[in-house]
């Protein structure tokens, strides 16, 4: 039988103690609606402003044990990333955010504290990218489960699909690649020494604004690197007909992933996913191009565009199907498939 578990002073411990209604309440004072919430929380449902007449929508899960380790993420940690995932999904079809609806199912025994902290993540992901948290639900469960679902609209243009990419246009990112699949290995190694990879891993931050620029821009098509960068260019190049060539230097892998490598290479072959025969150099580039979870977007563009510099070209779309690295196609899993 679950007993309630107090402070000496009275003030709650667990969400058992704050009650269905306690935990309500209290994620609710930590999540603020956005400029567009017309009815937030409170009522059967929310009500959210669409200036453009339609509405963009997304929905996520967030699993303790396969999404994020307590050990290694705190609750403000599981919140930024759980709301990352799904504003990202809403930025990667050109619209601008301005909802999320959260259900949270947890444990009677989850420290009361770890919830408000992770209302307190949420709100903050959310604000960042201009949104309001406007309801949601809660449970009881084994272990922590979020869903969240996120809204956006278009202001008046037309979704970047996956499907518009033709021959002759560019492929550029924005954002980091292979910086949350480096966090991960370190992590998993235990040598979290390059604290920004760490970071990356518990705390993606996607380039919101960067989704609506480029539909402005006149991007024909559109994905946030979830899976990994070459499958998630694989769903465009399906979508869209086409062949995509990434090009190795356009990857421009400085910066700290040869030197998280080298620390993971250290630590052994049994940490994520390397082998004896791996170098810095050859485990970097595969973070880069097979690594998720980074929520950078990547779009298409016609070739004589302007990019801004936050877009930096990594190869091309050419007649075919598929995807190719420098012409070749790449031998290993392209990147995360939940049910392989």
């Amino acid at each position: 039988m679950e007993a309630a578990i107090t402070e000496s002073g009275g003030a709650p411990r667990s969400v058992a103690d704050l009650g269905e209604w306690g935990v309500i309440a209290a994620l609710a004072a930590r999540m603020p609606a956005g400029p567009l919430t017309l009815v937030g929380i409170g009522d059967d449902a929310a009500v959210v402003g669409a200036p453009s007449g339609s509405v963009v929508a997304a929905v996520d899960l967030l699993l303790e044990g396969r999404h994020f380790l307590r050990s290694w993420s705190s609750a403000y940690d599981v919140g930024v990333k759980a709301a990352a995932r799904g504003l990202a999904d809403i930025a990667a079809m050109g619209a601008v955010p301005t909802a999320l609806l959260v259900a949270l199912a947890a444990p009677g025994t989850l420290p009361a504290s770890w919830a408000l902290d992770l209302a307190d993540g949420l709100a903050f992901e959310a604000g960042r990218a201009g949104a309001g948290v406007v309801g949601g639900d809660t449970a009881r469960a084994d272990s922590v489960l979020l869903s969240v679902t996120a809204l956006g609209d278009l202001a008046g243009r037309p979704p970047v699909r996956r499907s518009g990419a033709a021959p002759g246009e560019v492929v550029a990112v924005a954002g980091p690649l292979g910086y949350s699949a480096a966090g991960y290995a370190l992590l998993q190694a235990g040598v979290p020494a390059l604290h920004e990879l760490a970071a990356a891993h518990r705390r993606p931050a996607p380039p919101y604004e960067a989704g609506p620029e480029a539909a402005l821009l006149g991007a024909t098509a559109m994905i946030d690197v979830s899976d990994g960068l070459l499958a998630d260019l694989g769903h465009v190049a399906t979508a869209s007909g086409v062949l995509i060539n990434v090009e190795d230097p356009g990857l421009a892998l400085g910066g700290p992933l040869p030197e998280a490598a080298a620390l993971v290479l250290a630590a052994g072959p049994s940490s994520s996913r390397t082998s004896s025969a791996d170098s810095p150099a050859s485990l970097a580039l595969n973070w880069a191009l097979t690594g998720g979870e980074d929520h950078s977007l990547v779009a298409t563009f016609p070739p004589a565009t302007a990019l801004p510099p936050r877009w930096r070209v990594i190869g091309a779309v050419h007649e075919g199907h598929g995807v190719t690295v420098d012409g070749r196609p790449y031998e290993g899993p392209a990147g995360w498939e939940h049910f392989r």
